[in-house]
């Protein structure tokens, strides 16, 4: 029991400071907008949701090694990433270019 009451606790404090971000810093939802900040370097941090297909992933990964960024896995669905984004449609990945009053860069989980 303990074990998932941890997940459920990391998971609650990974959409507190996604929220933060969202009202206090720069951040860009999409698989195209977070290719664009890969390319150019502008993204410090990508989360990508639980069920964003394999080969997408893998191509965001791959981007964001050579970028030098860090991916942060969702453990929650597209739909759930959404919402804790305070959006009311399903977001398969965000790329967080300023951090604002949050400290999720220093802390993903």
């Amino acid at each position: 029991m303990a074990p998932a009451k941890k997940s459920k606790k990391s998971v609650e404090s990974i959409n507190s400071k996604l929220q933060l971000v969202m009202r206090s810093g720069k951040s860009a939802l999409g698989y195209k907008t977070t290719i664009k900040a890969l390319r150019n370097t502008k993204a410090k941090l990508v989360i990508i949701s639980s069920n964003c297909p394999p080969l997408r992933k893998s191509e965001i990964e791959y981007y964001a090694m050579l970028a030098k960024c860090t991916v942060h896995h969702y453990a929650g669905t597209n739909s759930d990433l959404g919402t804790a984004c305070g959006k009311f449609f399903r977001v398969s990945m965000i790329s967080v270019t300023d951090q604002g009053d949050s400290d999720i860069l220093s802390n993903p989980q």
